[in-house]
C-alpha cells in the first residue's frame, strides 16, 4: 500500500523521517534475528538433551516398576498407592524468561507429596518410587524444552517475515516515492525559476 505523503518539501522531509525510521527497524531486527537464532540453536540441542534424559528416566522407572512387582507381587504396588483419599498429585512448576520479545519456559521443578506409609512391601520400592519422580521431572523438562524452541522458532519466523516485508516492500516504495518528489520538486524549482527569470527580463524590457 501506497503511504500517503504530504505534498510539496514537507512530504519530501516525510519520507526521509520514515525512510530513516525503516532503516534503523531494519538493522534493529537484524540484530534481533542474529541474538534469536543463536537462542533457537542452544533451545534445539536443550531439546535434544532433555529428550534422552527423558527417555533414559522412563526405561529406569520402568526397569525399577518390573523389578518391584517381580520381587513383592501386584500387592506391593497397590499398597504403595496409599489410600484413595491420599493426595497424590506432584506439582510442576514453570519459570519463564524473555529473549528479544519471546517469552517462554526456561527452568522446571516438581513438588511431589509425601509418600504414603509403607505397610509391608521389598527394598525395590524406594528406589522404584524415586525412578519414577525423575521420570516425571525429566518428561516435563522436556516438554518445556520443546515448547521453548517451538516459541522461539515462531518468533525467528515471524521476525524473517518482517525483515523480508522491510527490505523487499516498504523501504523500496519508500526510496521510490522519495525519488519521484524529489524529482517533482526540482522540475517545479526550476519551472518556478525559468518563471522568475522570463518575469524579469520582461520587467527589463518595459520602456520607462
Amino acid at each position: 500500500m501506497k503511504p500517503r505523503v504530504p505534498p510539496g518539501r514537507t512530504g519530501h522531509l516525510w519520507l526521509r523521517h520514515r525512510l530513516e525510521i525503516a532503516r534503523r527497524g531494519l538493522d534493529l531486527l537484524d540484530r534481533k534475528l542474529r541474538i534469536l537464532r543463536r537462542e533457537q540453536e542452544r533451545l534445539d540441542r536443550e531439546a535434544a538433551r532433555t529428550g534422552e534424559e527423558w527417555r533414559a528416566a522412563c526405561a529406569d522407572a520402568e526397569a525399577w516398576l518390573l523389578r518391584t512387582a517381580l520381587l513383592g507381587g501386584q500387592r506391593v504396588l497397590r499398597l504403595a498407592e496409599g489410600s484413595p483419599d491420599a493426595e497424590l498429585d506432584a506439582e510442576v512448576l514453570v519459570r519463564r524468561r524473555d529473549a528479544m520479545g519471546a517469552r517462554f519456559p526456561d527452568q522446571v521443578t516438581c513438588r511431589f507429596p509425601e509418600p504414603p506409609e509403607p505397610v509391608g512391601g521389598t527394598a525395590a520400592l524406594a528406589p522404584t518410587r524415586r525412578a519414577h519422580r525423575d521420570a516425571l521431572l525429566a518428561a516435563a523438562r522436556h516438554a518445556a524444552a520443546l515448547e521453548a524452541a517451538r516459541v522461539v522458532t515462531a518468533e525467528v519466523t515471524a521476525t524473517r517475515r518482517r525483515i523480508r516485508s522491510l527490505r523487499r516492500n516498504w523501504i523500496p516504495l519508500l526510496e521510490t516515492e522519495l525519488a519521484a518528489l524529489a524529482t517533482a520538486l526540482d522540475e517545479t524549482e526550476r519551472g518556478e525559476n525559468a518563471r522568475l527569470r522570463r518575469a524579469a527580463r520582461t520587467d527589463h524590457d518595459q520602456p520607462d
